[in-house]
């Protein structure tokens, strides 16, 4: 379905367009809508934005905006509170390996500990891949790109969610085929979950869970379904990303030059296209650096196909 064009890409929108006579004209399709720009640019979010542009915060070339239907692109000035905008930067990825006690959000009402407490302030603003809950611990996706996590989060993308969950109570054949027939929990409909036991320690046992949906509190919820009580959950792999021996509380960059390899092309977005920064890898979360989890499983490959390097300290 062919776009609207009655949003200000292909007519002067103030008196700065007017005075940039000698500068190529940009096409309607060139450009992207300014709130989606905006979040891309790491300035808000996209509901945030179209409130600042309602507040009348928003500017681009030198007229003030009122409306967020409009496209800009990189050859516009942006400004944003007076202040000028730089157009996006290149997608990146960190994997995070989130202690248990920290909240996945930016902030908490009830004033817990959030993961952004704990990490670099050198870091860019980034969006999870998903979230993991107050006692979840494990692999934790961070993006630039706000289009590549809802992409990644996506069911129909078909990327598995691999976890190690301790849980207290009897497994049975039964209660596993269950689970992998799917469940309704509270109203709730839960898809098929592929979970083999490992080991058996007196009333604990360790299970290996596959889901490819990631609802809120699923493994917890599902596995409750069939008398089963987790009392430690672990998120070991997102997709093609592995924990593998990353170090609670540890973050490391996703290498730019093979995030594209990775992720393939049908999770590629606009943004992945645009030449990387340099990586800054090896970065250390601010605060005391805990342990790695206890029986996680075996050391894993990292995307790729490179081997883990130690940590710097």
């Amino acid at each position: 379905m062919t776009e609207r064009r009655e949003t200000g890409r292909g007519r002067n929108i103030g008196p700065a367009r007017n005075k940039a006579k000698a500068a190529p004209e940009a096409k309607w399709e060139d450009g992207e809508r300014i709130a989606k720009y905006l979040a891309h640019a790491g300035i808000c979010s996209r509901r945030e934005a179209e409130t600042l542009i309602s507040e009348g915060k928003v500017m681009v070339n030198g007229e003030r905006l009122d409306s967020p239907a409009v496209k800009v692109t990189a050859r516009d000035q942006i400004k944003v509170r007076g202040k000028i905008v730089r157009p996006p930067e290149a997608t990146r990825m960190w994997m995070y390996h989130k202690p248990a006690g920290l909240i996945t959000a930016t902030r908490d009402p009830e004033g817990r500990p959030t993961i952004f407490d704990h990490l670099p302030k050198s870091l860019p603003r980034v969006v999870t891949v998903g979230r993991l809950d107050l006692t979840t611990e494990g692999l934790l996706l961070l993006t630039n790109d706000g289009e590549l996590a809802r992409k990644m989060e996506l069911p129909a993308t078909g990327l598995e969610r691999h976890y190690r969950a301790r849980a207290h109570g009897r497994v049975t054949p039964e209660a596993l085929e269950e689970l992998k027939k799917g469940v309704i929990v509270d109203g709730v409909e839960y898809a098929s979950i592929d979970a083999t036991l490992e080991r058996t320690t007196g009333t604990n046992n360790w299970l290996h869970v596959i889901l490819r949906e990631g609802k809120n509190r699923e493994v917890r919820k599902a596995l409750a379904s069939v008398g089963l009580t987790v009392n430690r959950l672990i998120r070991i792999k997102y997709g093609p990303f592995e924990l593998a021996e990353l170090a609670s509380g540890t973050l490391e960059e996703v290498p730019a030059e093979q995030l594209a390899r990775i992720l393939g092309e049908e999770i590629r977005t606009q943004r992945m296209s645009q030449a990387p920064e340099r990586p800054q890898r090896g970065q250390r979360p601010n605060g005391p650096r805990g342990g790695g989890p206890r029986n996680s499983g075996p050391p894993g490959r990292r995307p790729g196909g490179q081997k883990k390097r130690p940590p710097r300290r």
